[in-house]
């Protein structure tokens, strides 16, 4: 009886270690072989390849620089979210709603040309005022307000108990919050982090709206002056999915090592 309980045992933890084999990982990593071999191999997309990937830089470069933004706005609107002062309260609540509220593509369009040239008119630095710079700012003022809720959710999951120790060793509510709450809210939100960082990566496709000249938008460029629709989309396919599996592989294995520790 010992043994065929212990047989049992061993056929449902095989079959338990066999259901989590990343089956899907295999799948997406022979998509991305196929369509590595034919933007690098064939022939028919050398000059596709040649004219988008010049691209790739802008796209990181955007990506990047408006995430590293939206971090800083987002942690100021989402302290901003849980402040005792009403009015601030009620003005970061606004900010996120409204972002919420309206489509990426209308906000990317009206942050562009309605609400950034004007501020940059007032302080005199109309001339200065790219197209790329247009597009980092119009991502980082929509992703801060999602990363606003990401961090005050990240602050509220911390038990209560952790200010009020803080509170009873005589620190500051300031002080509580920045060298016992924000440390601990921060690493909870690092998994959610990099899920928007992802998100905003694939997002930078709609710069194309701007003129951009990311990978996307360089895509149309090539497929409307040479009708090689394939060979401009799917070159742009390729290269967002290497760089989303990436980046999904590492959040996975940070939020993994986080739930270890």
């Amino acid at each position: 009886m010992t043994t065929d309980v212990e047989a049992i045992d061993a056929a449902l933890q095989h079959r338990a270690e066999r259901g989590r084999f990343p089956w899907w990982l295999v799948v997406m990593l022979a998509i991305i072989g196929w369509l590595g071999s034919l933007v690098f191999f064939d022939e028919r997309f050398t000059d596709a390849r040649t004219f988008i990937l010049p691209g790739l830089v802008i796209t990181i470069r955007a990506t990047l620089f408006a995430f590293a933004l939206a971090v800083v706005i987002g942690l100021v609107a989402g302290l901003g979210r849980i402040s005792r002062f009403t009015p601030v309260r009620h003005l970061c609540i606004t900010y996120v709603e409204f972002i919420r509220g309206v489509p990426i593509l209308v906000l990317i369009l009206m942050v562009a040309f309605v609400v950034i040239p004007p501020i940059f008119e007032a302080v005199g630095l109309a001339n200065r005022l790219s197209f790329e710079m247009r597009a980092v700012l119009s991502l980082a003022l929509i992703y801060g307000g999602y990363i606003a809720e990401v961090f005050r959710a990240g602050i509220e999951s911390v038990p209560p108990g952790q200010a009020e120790a803080g509170r009873s060793l005589g620190l500051t509510q300031g002080k509580t919050m920045r060298y016992i709450v924000l440390p601990q809210a921060i690493r909870n939100v690092l998994p959610a982090l990099g899920n928007d960082f992802i998100s905003m990566l694939k997002d930078s496709s709609l710069l194309t709206l701007l003129g951009v000249g990311e990978i996307t938008h360089k895509s149309r460029l090539y497929s409307g002056s040479s009708f090689k629709y394939p060979e401009a989309f799917l070159t742009i396919t390729f290269l967002y999915l290497c760089m989303t599996l990436v980046l999904s592989l590492v959040v996975r294995a940070v939020s993994r090592r986080l739930d270890r520790g």
